[in-house]
This record gives C-alpha cells, structure tokens and sequence, in this order.
C-alpha cells in the first residue's frame, strides 16, 4: 500500500472531478487505503443530501478498491505528541486532517490531498496534490 487519500479528494472524486478520478485510477493498483476518519467526514456529507441512497451507492463503490484503516494505539499517540506539539507552535490544525495525517506517518503512506495548507505542518508527513 502506497497511498492514503484524504477525505477532500474522495469528495471531488464523488462529484466527477476528472483530475481526481484520472489520478486515483492510475493509482488504485499501487495499494490504496482511506482513514476510518475520512468514512466519518463523507457520512455526514451524505446525511445532508437529498439522495443519500445515490451517494451512498457511490461511495461504497469508490471504497470497494481501498483498505480502510482504523485507529489504532501507536496513530492515538502520534496525535496526542503532533497536536501538543502544533498547539505550542501556535499552528494547530482541525483534529480529523491530523488524525488523518498521523494514520499516513505511522503506516508510511503519502496523503493525497488538496489541504497541503493544515497537512504540511505534520512531522515526516509525504504529500500530493492533483
């Protein structure tokens, strides 16, 4: 597995962004995952729409091709340690993008994402954007 892909480009994937999809097709036989924290984000998406079903069916079918990794102890304690550590930078970032970032440092996996902006500011993090 080589990729991590952020809750932002699965959102513009769902809406047919050709960027997005284009890349993520060239990349899915590489081994791709998604944070548990993004099917969080995407679900309270999908609550708001007026075809949750259609979305829904959608975005089960965008996940058939990619792990889903949980959280786990090791992720938990990079959290704890990297939000201190950005809280006393006075560089904090929302906890779902450093959840996120922190399941792609310990699992060795490049984000894919749009929001080099909050990721970038995560020790040993490796980034791409579309």
């Amino acid at each position: 597995m080589r990729y991590l892909v952020d809750t932002d480009w699965v959102i513009h994937y769902l809406n047919g962004d050709d960027n997005i999809c284009e890349r993520l097709d060239r990349v899915r036989d590489d081994g791709v995952a998604v944070s548990i924290v993004t099917l969080a984000e995407v679900y309270e998406g999908i609550s708001q729409s007026p075809d949750q079903t259609a979305e829904e069916l959608a975005f089960l079918r965008l996940l058939g091709g990619f792990e889903v990794l949980g959280l786990r102890d090791d992720i938990c304690k990079l959290f704890g340690f990297e939000r201190a550590r950005l809280r006393s930078a006075g560089t904090l970032i929302g906890d779902f993008d450093l959840l996120i970032g922190c399941t792609a440092v310990i699992h060795d996996l490049t984000v894919l994402t749009n929001n080099r902006r909050h990721f970038e500011r995560i020790a040993d993090i490796e980034l791409e954007t579309a």
